[in-house]
């Protein structure tokens, strides 16, 4: 059993957690109840919720698809530069969502690297399109995710890996028979702080993706539009992508990280 702690960490502590809670309260309690369900019904309402989830869970597939394999590499192959390397693959990490929505337009933009080829050969412009929220994103929210399964193979085990090494297995069959189900929790709490922070973004979309409703408006977005001309929206939107987030974190690791951690114990 752990000893008690002292009296001052658990005042600080207290005051910690007011600090995190108070500014949810005080949405709780400007929150015109009485009128939020036809708020949430609301045509326009629907839309930004519905490109908000749509959008950030593909994020978050792409994130795993591109992350998971990055994480491995950088966890596991030696090569120069590899801190080079892993900072600018984490450097969206602490950009201003602003500046991280600029270097975008830069890479995929009409006139950007990428972008300009692309629309020339292809017809495609990921600007100001749902695909470009995607990107956007992607683009902030795959960090998380490597960092989380990079941590969890830098300290798995690899006795399994090997020995299944030695009983034939392919590198690609071990992979996906004997790391990937090992790092399983850290794997899907990678993506679920992926897919929370994809939610959420708001900086680097309105940069690259505008803020055109049913294309690129997501609920942030949303929310930012209706501080100026609907505040009840903004704050029943506010809360439901609070709500959202809250459900599916808390449900997430009492399902995945709670067995496992008590597991190891």
């Amino acid at each position: 059993m752990d000893p008690r702690p002292p009296l001052p960490a658990i005042a600080i502590a207290t005051i910690a957690v007011a600090f995190f809670a108070l500014p949810f309260l005080g949405l709780l309690w400007r929150v015109p109840w009485s009128a939020a369900w036809g708020i949430i019904t609301e045509p326009d309402s629907l839309n930004a919720l519905r490109l908000s989830v749509e959008c950030s869970v593909l994020a978050a597939l792409l994130s795993v698809v591109l992350g998971v394999p990055l994480a491995w590499v950088l966890a596991r192959i030696e090569f120069p530069g590899r801190r080079i390397v892993r900072a600018l693959c984490l450097l969206s990490l602490v950009l201003p969502p602003v500046v991280a929505g600029v270097a975008l337009f830069s890479a995929y933009g009409r006139r950007g690297l990428l972008g300009g080829p692309v629309a020339d050969w292809f017809g495609v412009h990921l600007p100001y399109s749902t695909a470009g929220v995607v990107i956007a994103q992607t683009f902030v929210a795959m960090p998380f995710l490597v960092l989380t399964v990079e941590a969890a193979l830098r300290g798995l085990d690899r006795g399994p890996e090997e020995a299944a090494r030695t009983l034939g297995a392919s590198s690609w069959y071990s992979f996906r028979r004997v790391t990937v189900p090992a790092i399983r929790p850290a794997l899907i709490a990678g993506a679920v702080l992926a897919w929370a922070r994809a939610l959420g973004e708001f900086g680097a979309t309105i940069t690259f993706a505008g803020n055109l409703p049913g294309t690129t408006q997501t609920a942030p977005l949303a929310v930012y539009r209706a501080l100026e001309t609907n505040p009840d929206q903004a704050l029943v939107l506010s809360v439901v992508l609070i709500a959202i987030s809250f459900v599916v974190l808390v449900g997430l690791r009492d399902r995945w990280l709670t067995p496992t951690s008590e597991a190891s114990r």
